[in-house]
């Protein structure tokens, strides 16, 4: 095995680990925490959703969040330039869905969302129509980053699987 080899494999393995933890991040929000939130009323459920946005770039997220994303474009450009190869189709297909449909998604929608809901005072009556179309808009683009994150990550075992 090549270096070359051995490195997309290291990629190939860390993404599909990436992938699979933040989906199923994303997962618990698309499934009961933003219906939690929701249920709690306007100012807990602005003010509780503020804490996690605050609270998550500062974490262990952030690093695994960018990471994979590097990673998963990194195998992008690999599938395409080793095109013949075992695993090259997964490894583009996975990379491609999971920087637009995870990363994408995210910078131009979920995190513009969140910047809005922090602007607000959570307990003006402008932040009851924002609150409203947060938890739908929000959490319908989560669901764009969960079912990407989780396609690209059984794409990356695919390619792991052949190679």
């Amino acid at each position: 095995m090549t270096m070359l080899q051995s490195v997309i494999i290291g990629l190939l393995w860390f993404s599909a680990i990436g992938c699979g933890l933040l989906a199923g991040l994303y997962f618990a929000f698309s499934t009961f925490i933003m219906t939690a939130l929701g249920r709690i009323g306007q100012v807990a459920g602005i003010t509780a959703m503020n804490a996690i946005n605050a609270v998550i770039v500062q974490s262990l997220f952030m690093p695994l969040f960018l990471g994979t994303t590097l990673a998963s474009l990194l195998l992008a450009v690999a599938g395409l330039l080793r095109w013949g190869e075992p695993g090259a189709a997964a490894m583009l297909a996975g990379g491609v869905l999971y920087v637009i449909g995870m990363f994408v998604c995210t910078a131009f929608f979920n995190v513009p969302l969140n910047n809005a809901l922090a602007a607000v005072d959570p307990a003006s009556t402008e932040a009851a129509p924002l609150w409203a179309r947060y938890l739908t808009d929000w959490t319908l683009w989560n669901h764009v980053r969960t079912i990407s994150s989780t396609l690209a990550c059984a794409l990356f075992i695919w390619a792991i699987a052949v190679r």
